[in-house]
């Protein structure tokens, strides 16, 4: 007796409507996810706008949500103290840009370089948490004495904050490539380089993408950082110039700038790690 089994042939067709099941529930739970951060942002700001007109909160500390409206608009019409608005952006963007792309290659270079050789990262990781300990701004009013008030003292700060995360990822990630296919591809003669290039590098990438959307955030706070600590252009030098006139709306509106500029990145980042990683099957949803 013989046991024959069906291997091949049409997919039963009660898998297209559950298919199609999962992706109208998707839809539904990404518009439900939208209608509830829209509906938790409007209680925040009306909340906030109530609580300045019953006079349980003093705007003049605190700012209101229809002044900072308001500051924003006006920036944006007739520009700031310091200048036009989209300069202003345009500066910090620059500086965390330039400082997020020479310390992400640098930190990517150095974490998969001490990740690979033992002896180097015994002989360097002492200065690497040395020089991580720092703290920031000091950091930053020294890259000022060096490079002046330009955007060069900015992008070094930032270079700063984006190297150690990304190194400490990329570190991490080649350490945690999967030795099995490091062996086997040495048993068929790869070289140091080939398999760097074909097996450790692939394996960290998760790794290094992951970083990457934190440390933009990172490259944009030392952006702003040294330009509150000294410049002449940038949103941080906006902050210092509403903080300094006790202007509360308009360190509200800077920091919604900020954050608009962070989240377009964030999407960027998203996007590119979707082209990067699209060799990666997809989960199966329930999984």
């Amino acid at each position: 007796m013989s046991l024959v089994t069906q291997t091949d042939g049409p997919r039963p067709v009660a898998e297209a409507p559950k298919a199609d099941a999962f992706v109208t529930l998707a839809r539904r739970r990404k518009v439900f996810i939208l209608i509830m951060r829209i509906a938790v942002l409007a209680v925040i700001l009306g909340g906030w706008e109530l609580g300045v007109r019953f006079n349980l909160i003093d705007p003049f500390f605190f700012g209101q949500p229809s002044g900072i409206a308001e500051k924003l608009v006006e920036w944006i019409t007739e520009g700031t103290s310091i200048g036009p608005l989209w300069y202003q952006i345009w500066v910090t963007i620059y500086e965390a840009c330039a400082g997020f792309l020479i310390g992400a290659v640098l930190g990517i270079l150095c974490g998969v370089a001490l990740g690979r050789n033992e002896l180097l990262s015994d002989i360097f990781s002492i200065y690497v948490k040395v020089a991580n300990s720092i703290p920031r701004v000091i950091l930053g009013s020294i890259f000022i004495v060096a490079f002046g008030l330009g955007a060069a003292s900015k992008v070094a700060l930032a270079v700063v904050m984006v190297f150690f995360v990304v190194f400490a990822n990329a570190f991490q990630g080649v350490r945690e490539a999967d030795k099995t296919l490091i062996s086997n591809a040495r048993v068929l003669g790869a070289s140091r380089w080939q398999i760097t290039r074909s097996v450790v590098i692939p394996s960290a990438t998760s790794w290094i993408l992951a970083s990457l959307h934190v440390s933009f955030g990172f490259a944009l706070v030392g952006a702003i950082v040294g330009e509150f600590l000294g410049a002449k252009q940038g949103v941080g030098l906006l902050i210092a110039t509403a903080q300094g006139a006790f202007d509360a709306n308009g360190v509200f509106a800077s920091m919604i700038v900020v954050g608009a500029v962070a989240l377009i990145a964030e999407a960027m980042l998203t996007w590119l790690e979707g082209q990067l990683l699209s060799w990666r099957p997809e989960r199966v949803a329930g999984e």
